[in-house]
């Protein structure tokens, strides 16, 4: 039985509140890896990348693996995340997410991206019904086994009022910013 989302707890908050960390726990997703090639990965001092790789592992989002050697004997401890950050709901994580988000597909190519736009304007209970129907994909796809061989891909989803179109409502419905989140 997958546990139940939840707030973040104070901790929790302060973790997730950096693009940075967002996009180590995408890093260590299917593989664990060590702070040396979390640094390199994402172009940081391994000094820096560690500061954000103990904040994880010490909020339970990554977990360390069994110590191994390294280059030239040297002791190195790589990280696993832990998939915690799909169960935790922060109400400010939208800006960190998109600071992840475009990091990552800034490194694709573009002829990779399917990006798309769309714009609804459905009344109150087709809105929830949407939102709901939504999540619920998410988080069948969230649950399934990762398969290993399986190319890596990144979805990216944002619903949010939208402030170039006049509401026709004086009234908003604000359960849009408590969606899923994962790392």
């Amino acid at each position: 039985m997958p546990p139940e989302r939840r707030m973040a707890d104070d901790a929790e908050a302060r973790a997730l509140a950096s693009g940075l960390r967002l996009r180590i726990l995408r890093l260590c997703l299917d593989e664990p890896l060590t702070n040396r090639q979390i640094a390199e990965a994402v172009g940081k001092n391994p000094a820096t990348v560690l500061h954000h790789v103990r904040t994880l592992a010490d909020t339970g989002f990554l977990q360390a693996q069994e110590v191994r050697r390294g280059r030239r004997g040297a002791r190195e401890i790589p990280y696993l995340a832990t998939g915690k950050s799909w169960w935790v709901q922060t109400p400010a994580l939208a800006g960190r997410l998109l600071e992840a988000f475009l990091a990552e597909i800034d490194q694709t190519p573009p002829e990779q991206h399917d990006l798309t736009r769309l714009g609804l304007r459905l009344p109150p209970d087709q809105m929830h019904e949407f939102r709901a129907r939504l999540r619920s994909l998410l988080e069948e796809f969230a649950q399934r086994p990762r398969d290993p061989q399986a190319d890596p891909w990144s979805l990216f989803v944002a619903l949010h009022p939208d402030p170039s179109t006049p509401a026709q409502t004086a009234t908003r419905d604000s359960s849009a910013t408590q969606g899923p989140n994962q790392c």
